[in-house]
């Protein structure tokens, strides 16, 4: 009922909403001879500011076509190269003309495949964009782009966290061997579940590293509100309180699921002052003209307030298996039938990333991933800890690309072999005229 209650409320603001742009757009007029006096631009400001925060945010665009490579403008191809029903895996396919051009070569450089896994966590995966543009300067990115549930039709079945291990694994596969991994947030315990699982059946595509950015590979470990939150309700009440049913007109309607304005609402309600100032100052900014900071507030919003529902079993799987029971780092965490042992983990060296003010994923609870790993040389291990930044900044912001980013490509430089990767380039292309 609550979804269907949030959905009548939203439409029945419409009319207002679209009276508000009218308005707007005629208190901003330059015909308008009240338009540049205060009257008028406080006039626009609160109009703007009404429809912003009644607006229906839909999936972003990445919002760029090209990246810049020692100063050179490369064209950058969004494609999908996996599809399937409540994720794909993107590939960002760099042209080879314009990046031979940017390194002063005769062809492209030979650079390091790298899937980021984005979480699933009521945000698309649109937010990583300030990674992956970073992460292209020196890699071939891949990123994995998962599905609104309430657009997914009941036909196709259930999800939970153990399907996206199984995804990930699959991505792996059409990556192909000795990739590099790195997980945002949440995903860090699936991708160590499914390294795991592949090391222990010698699967052929096992990357050469992975990194966890931020993760709570064991939640047990510096915990923040967030983790106190899933230990002190009994998992009963997740069920009863959380889980929503998808009205129609939705493609997933009737499928149950965590709604992401609900995880809206909890993470906006644990900061609730900073985003009352945010928009003060937004709509003072809109009053004195400052546009600049204005479109920095509504570009960073449009992201931030862009949200998606995820499945009832991955959200309440995740809840036990993660934040209540310590399934991965207690050893009961169960795959395919099989204990998943991160001690069978002898190939792919681990690096972890934490920021020193996350109130998501305290201090050490990434940091566990090197007592889990126990297989892995010392020499493969590095453990990062960013001062002076939350858990936003682990991964986005000036810090991440001055500081953090350089870290992660050496690391992965250090275990890349441009010898192996030109011998699987050009299997993968004699493959691929074989099949033509």
């Amino acid at each position: 009922m609550l979804y269907t209650a949030y959905e009548l409320g939203h439409t029945a603001l419409t009319p207002f909403r679209a009276a508000a742009e009218l308005s707007a757009q005629f208190w901003k007029s330059p015909f308008n001879p009240a338009a540049n006096n205060w009257i008028g631009r406080t006039a626009a400001a609160s109009l703007d500011l009404f429809e912003s925060m009644t607006r229906r945010y839909g999936k972003p665009e990445w919002g760029f076509d090209s990246v810049e490579i020692n100063g050179v403008d490369v064209p950058v191809t969004i494609e999908i190269v996996r599809r399937k029903c409540f994720g794909n895996l993107i590939h960002f396919r760099r042209d080879e003309a314009a990046l031979a051009r940017a390194h002063k070569a005769d062809e492209a450089p030979v650079q390091p495949r790298v899937m980021i896994v984005a979480p699933m966590s009521g945000h698309y995966a649109t937010l990583l964009r300030g990674t992956v543009l970073q992460m292209m300067l020196e890699h071939d990115v891949y990123i994995t782009d998962w599905a609104d549930a309430r657009n997914v039709p009941l036909a196709a079945g259930r999800f939970d966290l153990n399907d996206f291990i199984d995804y990930l694994i699959d991505f792996m596969g059409v990556i192909g061997p000795k990739a590099h991994t790195m997980a945002v947030c949440q995903p860090g315990p699936p991708l160590l579940a499914a390294i795991a699982h592949m090391s222990a059946t010698d699967d052929p595509n096992l990357p050469s590293t992975m990194t966890f950015m931020g993760s709570p590979i064991d939640a047990r470990k510096s915990p923040t509100v967030t983790n106190l939150l899933a230990e002190e309700q009994p998992f009963e009440w997740f069920e009863q309180n959380m889980i929503q049913t998808v009205p129609a007109p939705y493609a997933g309607f009737l499928r149950r699921v965590y709604p992401g304005f609900l995880q809206l609402m909890s993470f906006m309600s644990m900061n609730s002052e900073r985003h009352v100032d945010a928009h003060y100052e937004y709509f003072q900014n809109l009053v004195k003209g400052d546009d600049e900071s204005a479109d920095r507030h509504a570009t960073f919003y449009d992201e931030y307030l862009s949200v998606c529902d995820m499945t009832e079993e991955f959200y309440l799987q995740t809840i036990r298996d993660v934040f209540q029971e310590y399934r991965l780092p207690t050893g009961l965490l169960i795959h395919q039938g099989e204990t998943v042992r991160p001690d069978l983990i002898t190939d792919v060296a681990l690096m972890t990333v934490e920021g020193e003010l996350d109130d998501i994923s305290g201090i050490g609870q990434t940091q566990a991933a090197h007592d889990l790993c126990t297989g892995i040389p010392a020499e493969d291990k590095i453990d990062y800890v960013q001062p002076g930044v939350g858990h936003y900044g682990v991964f986005n912001g000036s810090k991440w690309r001055d500081q953090i980013q350089p870290k992660l490509a050496g690391f992965i430089k250090a275990h890349f072999d441009e010898a192996q990767e030109k011998e699987f380039l050009k299997d993968k292309s004699a493959a691929a005229i074989a099949a033509e």
